[in-house]
């Protein structure tokens, strides 16, 4: 299985990991190597964080969005027949209130949004820079909870459209990213079970980020007490990355993107490369 698998499998991609594992980066590089591949690519950024400049440098395969739950209650509102009230909402600065109002609506909102562009948009690829793990549950969980309390009306007709286009492996699926330790494995395996069996939305595959490379120095060659330590802590973070690496496999038997430990000013560009260059395992 090769990226340009990950690409044709779903139309839109849903990345989310632990804090701190590169989500947003690997998120990026998957944008910017479908973009290499040919495909007109939608770049959606959830948290409020600023887009990755990489994607903004004129590329004209890639369009980049920030989608809040404001703008998305704006975008609903407008659908039905409701715009002026958004535009005098927008003006207020009240959005926000409203959208977290109810428990779940914020989120119900942006992937109500993020349907709708899958739906209507002119581009073949979209990729969304989720949540971290610890929301990414709450987040896709969000049109499931709002069916079982709410049977009618327009946010019951929204969370079952959501609910439908999470459910479509050809549309949508939700890409895993960790770091090879045992705390973001543990969470990555936890989150991911639940989004197959609680949620039923399809897996790409698992992305590892930050592997050390093999190591082909010898004690022998080391010239130095200094270096000859240096080399065992090298090797020894190596060993254990290779065992949590081996304990994901184990818990979580699906396909794995490895990705490097890049020591560069431009770690998207680098991660880009090496995504065309790796075959999922």
């Amino acid at each position: 299985m090769t990226v340009d698998d990950v690409f044709a499998s779903s139309r839109t991609i849903i990345v989310a990991g632990k804090g701190g594992v590169g989500k947003t980066t690997v998120s990026a590089a998957l944008a910017c190597a479908a973009a290499r591949r040919g495909l007109r690519v939608l770049f959606v950024e959830l948290d409020g964080k600023p887009i990755p400049t990489e994607l903004t440098s004129g590329d004209g395969h890639i369009t980049t969005m920030s989608l809040t739950a404001g703008d998305a209650l704006v975008d609903y509102l407008e659908h039905h027949g409701l715009g002026r009230l958004a535009k005098r909402f927008a003006s207020t600065g009240i959005l926000d209130v409203i959208a977290a109002a109810a428990p779940g609506l914020d989120d119900l909102l942006v992937l109500g949004r993020i349907k709708a562009l899958d739906r209507a948009s002119d581009h073949d690829l979209i990729v969304v820079d989720g949540p971290a793990a610890g929301h990414a549950l709450t987040f896709l969980r969000v049109a499931h909870g709002i069916r079982g309390g709410i049977r009618s009306g327009l946010i019951a007709t929204q969370a079952a459209e959501v609910g439908e286009f999470l459910a479509d492996h050809a549309r949508c699926s939700v890409v895993m990213v960790t770091l090879p330790a045992t705390t973001p494995v543990t969470e990555t395996v936890d989150t991911a079970l639940a989004i197959e069996d609680e949620i039923g939305i399809a897996l790409g595959p698992i992305v590892v980020n930050r592997v050390l490379p093999d190591d082909d120095t010898t004690g022998e060659t080391c010239t130095s007490e200094a270096m000859r330590r240096s080399v065992e802590f090298y090797r020894s973070r190596r060993q254990l990355q290779l065992e949590s690496i081996e304990t994901l496999q184990t818990l979580l038997p699906l396909s794995r993107i490895t990705l490097p430990d890049v020591d560069s000013p431009n770690v998207v560009e680098s991660l880009t490369t090496a995504l065309l260059e790796n075959e999922t395992r």
